[in-house]
């Protein structure tokens, strides 16, 4: 147990950082675009809304981690769509929460199914040794989603 403990604080975390940036970056760009032209950002919103409910866009901003005015653009690209809706929030007459329409849902389904094909046909170059090290990393790199997170 000594030399696993060993191992595991011989970890260059800037290192892995770094490759883990080039790769996520590579691999984006490799599953794009998104179903219904949607970009990142978009998607990343409309999902957070589907998955979430109604929400504030404050609320969404800070989960989104993006300022209030790229926030307002979304949310309009969005409504513009006939993906989200605005309604008034009923514990703030001053504010209003987005929610999803049921086309939005179907956007995210879509894309998200697309994305995963893209990803699937990535995987099936790899040994069945890359896809298990792929699939034992998958919790902590879920994890990273949401660190720092309020």
């Amino acid at each position: 147990m000594g030399g696993q403990a060993g191992r595991q604080a011989a970890v260059d975390r800037a290192d892995v950082a770094a490759r883990l940036a080039v790769a996520v970056g590579r691999i984006n760009r490799r599953i794009r675009p998104a179903g219904h032209g949607l970009s990142l950002g978009l998607l990343s919103a409309l999902s957070n809304v589907v998955r979430n409910g109604p929400v504030r866009p404050g609320d969404l901003a800070r989960t989104e981690a993006v300022a209030a005015p790229t926030l307002t653009r979304l949310i309009a690209e969005l409504e513009r769509r006939g993906f989200l809706t605005r309604r008034p929030d009923p514990a703030d007459g001053r504010s209003y929460l987005v929610e999803a329409t049921g086309a939005g849902a179907e956007a995210v389904l879509q894309a998200l199914a697309e994305r995963a094909e893209h990803v699937a046909a990535l995987l099936a170059d790899l040994s069945d040794d890359q896809v298990a090290y792929v699939a034992a990393a998958l919790p902590a790199l879920e994890a990273t989603t949401t660190a720092g997170l309020p």
